[in-house]
């Protein structure tokens, strides 16, 4: 048996190297003695079985260990050679907008190289967003110009598969941890159990078990996009005068709106980002993509009930929140506590994270980016715990803690000079 396996494996090494271009096949021989996974990967994949050698990809300038350099790294353009329905409809996505999402956060450049540039930290993750030219230079000359390619992000190189990007695990890497753990949120939901459940045989293959991809990728669109984006704000504000007031000093807290209400320059970031809607119509349309997706395993009415909820768990951690930022803003305003120098208005930033400079600030931070995120996210995505324990909860602490500050810095006052 042991032979005659052997005898198969090469038969098939040897039918595989005759079914793609001869440089191909020299890319094979090398690449097999020094880096045996990606052969074995490219071997088991698409491309292989359809004759889409190295070359393709990666060019010919390339063929010898003296020359590496010349490997091209691909694109997304590179993948729309073959692929261009579906990088057409990657560049309208949310994702498409990440890597300027990121570089759009005002401390972003403070933190280390190797978090952002090297892929270690934000950008391991935001590096499946499209790159201009200059960044990909930049990129280059902060290593090899990885991280360029974005499909590769959830197809895995050097098999591209498409079943692996259709599993829920696909998402985890990103889709997890402080302020947007949506892995955690679905897998311990009842949709993710079930899901889990199917692929390991408890349930049968044709059970009702969404997956990420079932919500947020139906027909295949990798258009990926929400109605409320990533910061569950937007425009128009809400008719509920409360909620909209909330809204407004959030939008104010994140720099997008002037103390008089009136857009800043930021709003520009927010529409580079793709990280709102910002018209009635396009959060409705994906308001709508969502309820299509519910139909087909909840009635219309239960659909719309549920997803009303996630609303309304928004206009409610909004109450906290802005009661919060409204809290700092008197701090700042009263001379009790300095306003940064580079906050351009006389609100918290919220977009500077655990660069804000006090403990009152980091709290509102945390507020904002873990736990507001986690009550509305947990929500929409049916996890209980999430919502309550892990998200409301915690933001009627941290309103507690922020308030009890607040009125200890007060009580010690002594006016300071802005910093």
């Amino acid at each position: 048996m042991g032979g005659k396996g052997i005898t198969f494996m090469r038969l098939l090494y040897f039918f595989v190297l005759a079914s793609v271009p001869i440089w191909a096949a020299q890319c094979v021989d090398c690449h097999k003695k020094t880096t045996p996974g990606i052969v074995s990967d490219w071997q088991l994949s698409k491309h292989s079985q359809n004759g889409i050698g190295c070359d393709t990809c990666h060019g010919e300038a390339h063929n010898s260990a003296a020359d590496t350099a010349k490997a091209k790294v691909p694109t997304p353009d590179t993948c729309a050679t073959c692929h261009e329905a579906q990088v057409k409809q990657f560049k309208n996505s949310k994702h498409a907008a990440a890597w300027v999402a990121l570089k759009a956060m005002p401390t972003a450049h403070a933190q280390p190289v190797a978090m952002v540039d090297g892929m270690k930290g934000c950008g391991g993750c935001h590096k499946i967003g499209l790159k201009s030219p200059a960044e990909t230079a930049e990129l280059k000359k902060a290593g090899a110009g990885f991280g360029l390619a974005s499909c590769d992000a959830c197809h895995t190189r050097h098999t591209f598969s498409k079943k692996e990007a259709q599993q829920p695990q696909a998402c985890q890497t990103c889709h997890m941890g402080f302020d947007h753990p949506q892995w955690e949120m679905y897998s311990a939901s009842k949709h993710g159990v079930r899901y889990l459940l199917k692929q390991n045989g408890t349930l049968h293959k044709d059970s009702s078990a969404p997956s990420c991809q079932t919500c947020h990728m139906q027909d295949g669109d990798h258009g990926v996009i929400t109605a409320w984006g990533f910061l569950a704000v937007r425009l128009p504000l809400p008719e509920d005068k409360q909620w909209a007031a909330d809204q407004a000093t959030i939008l104010k807290a994140l720099g997008v709106l002037d103390p008089d209400g009136k857009p800043t320059a930021r709003l520009d970031l927010v529409k580079a980002g793709n990280v709102a809607r910002l018209t009635q119509a396009d959060w409705q349309a994906q308001r709508d993509k969502m309820l299509k997706a519910c139909n087909q395993c909840h009635s219309a009415n239960f659909a719309k009930d549920q997803l009303a909820k996630g609303d309304d768990m928004i206009r409610e951690v909004d109450r906290l929140l802005a009661e919060a930022i409204e809290i700092i803003a008197g701090l700042y305003k009263d001379g009790t506590l300095p306003k940064p120098k580079s906050y351009a208005y006389a609100y918290p930033d919220l977009l500077t994270f655990h660069d804000a400079p006090t403990p009152i600030e980091q709290k509102l931070f945390v507020m904002h980016l873990e736990h507001r995120m986690r009550a509305f996210q947990g929500t929409f995505h049916a996890n209980p715990d999430y919502a309550l324990w892990y998200g409301w909860s915690e933001m009627r602490r941290d309103l507690t803690e922020i308030k009890h500050m607040a009125e200890e810095m007060r009580a010690r006052r002594k006016p300071v000079a802005a910093r």
